[in-house]
């Protein structure tokens, strides 16, 4: 169980529909990268989180499946911001897909690991964007790219302001270096792919991702 600001984040089909749409989307397009080999690696859900828009695709991959896990355990976890930006991210991300490409909704709902009653209609992506805007929290995690082209003590000065937790502030920085794919990926996934899914994912991080970075 996930909490923001003491406000459960609901286990409904939209949650799971906008988590299941952002991996599936951001997956595709690390594949994708691959193969026209363009050299682009700002894309991926989390872009919709300006600060976090330099996080590398996979490792958002990575962030989902915390998300995810902490989102679906029967014990209670608190939400960081990094899970608030998530939550914000594949929000954004599948209302826009919904917008834009409703067939690719269908497709997730279809070939996806659990029965979802979800109507792909004009209302879902206002929708998809209300699961977030329904919930407690307070966009500090929007806020934050606000303060990377000031000095270090006016910085301070308007964190202050705006009461800004320190500490939660350092995770969101942490995700910025981060490169590698933490262990059992797969086990966080639990219930948001199907077993071929899971193998895929697999494939492209040990088989695309990996020779690449060896080659560098």
């Amino acid at each position: 169980m996930l909490f923001i600001a003491g406000e459960r984040l609901p286990r409904s089909d939209l949650t799971y529909l906008a988590f299941r749409v952002a991996f599936l989307e951001t997956l595709e397009r690390i594949v994708l990268s691959r193969q026209v080999e363009d050299g682009n690696e700002v894309f991926g859900y989390l872009t919709e989180v300006p600060f976090l828009t330099a996080v590398a695709p996979h490792v958002q991959l990575d962030l989902l499946a915390d998300t995810w896990s902490r989102h679906t355990s029967r014990r209670r976890h608190n939400a960081t911001l990094i899970d608030e930006s998530v939550i914000y991210a594949v929000c954004e991300t599948a209302a826009r897909v919904a917008g834009n490409e409703p067939t690719v909704i269908t497709h997730s709902m279809i070939t996806g690991p659990k029965s979802c009653s979800v109507e792909v209609d004009g209302f879902l992506p206002g929708e998809l964007r209300n699961l977030h805007l329904g919930l407690a929290n307070e966009g500090d995690f929007l806020l934050i790219s606000q303060f990377e082209d000031l000095e270090p003590d006016e910085s301070a000065d308007l964190k202050e302001q705006f009461r800004l937790d320190l500490q939660r502030l350092d995770e969101m920085f942490d995700v910025l270096g981060r490169w590698y794919v933490q262990p059992h990926l797969a086990v966080r996934l639990d219930g948001l792919l199907t077993e071929r899914e899971l193998q895929r994912v697999d494939y492209v991080i040990t088989e695309v991702l990996q020779p690449r970075e060896a080659s560098e």
